[in-house]
């Protein structure tokens, strides 16, 4: 699905019209998947501090893989959930690495989408320092509206509707006002 076949002016005018409708950025979620703990993973928590500004959590495997050396239990990633104006920075940081292009393939039914990035150092700002080395990253973004608390509440607890749904065209053209990202399928030579 390209860009070029939405109507944009549909989803402005009813976002216009009912506030409630207009999709926004729940959060974004940054991942460092090292696959091996000990000194790796603390350089790479160190890095994805720095790059955000929180302190990241530890992932641990799930099963043990004897080829690779990873055991079960044993933490082998680190992740940070960003939220608000933090998102945010980051998000327009990350999406210049990309040249602010992704592919509409990387959207969800619900409107989610997520990205790489091969080196952490081709973000903005960052200068390499060759004692912690360099790091790739997975950059998950999580949309929703306002009325979605019912699916997180404690009493009268739903689930959402499918009318109240984001879809794959409307995180398509939020991303294109909000942040100028274009959608395009990337054909290999």
């Amino acid at each position: 699905m390209s860009s070029e076949s939405i109507d944009k002016e549909y989803y402005l005018n009813y976002w216009n019209e009912n506030p409630m409708r207009r999709p926004r950025i729940e959060k974004v979620v940054v991942n460092f998947g090292v696959g091996a703990s000990g000194e790796k993973l603390v350089k790479a928590m160190n890095v994805l501090e720095s790059l955000t500004g929180q302190k990241p959590v530890q992932g641990i495997s799930k099963r043990t893989i004897r080829d690779w050396g990873i055991r079960k239990g044993e933490p082998i990633s680190c992740k940070v959930t960003l939220r608000g104006e933090k998102a945010h920075d980051f998000l327009r940081r990350a999406l210049e690495v990309v040249e602010m292009r992704l592919n509409p393939d990387s959207i969800d039914e619900h409107g989610n989408f997520s990205f790489g990035i091969r080196e952490h150092i081709e973000i903005p700002g960052v200068r390499y320092d060759p004692q912690l080395g360099i790091f790739g990253m997975d950059v998950c973004v999580t949309m929703e509206r306002p009325g979605y608390r019912i699916r997180r509440r404690r009493k009268a607890r739903k689930s959402i509707p499918r009318s109240h749904q984001i879809t794959k065209e409307e995180t398509i053209v939020f991303m294109e006002e909000e942040f100028g990202v274009s959608f395009k399928k990337e054909v290999e030579e």
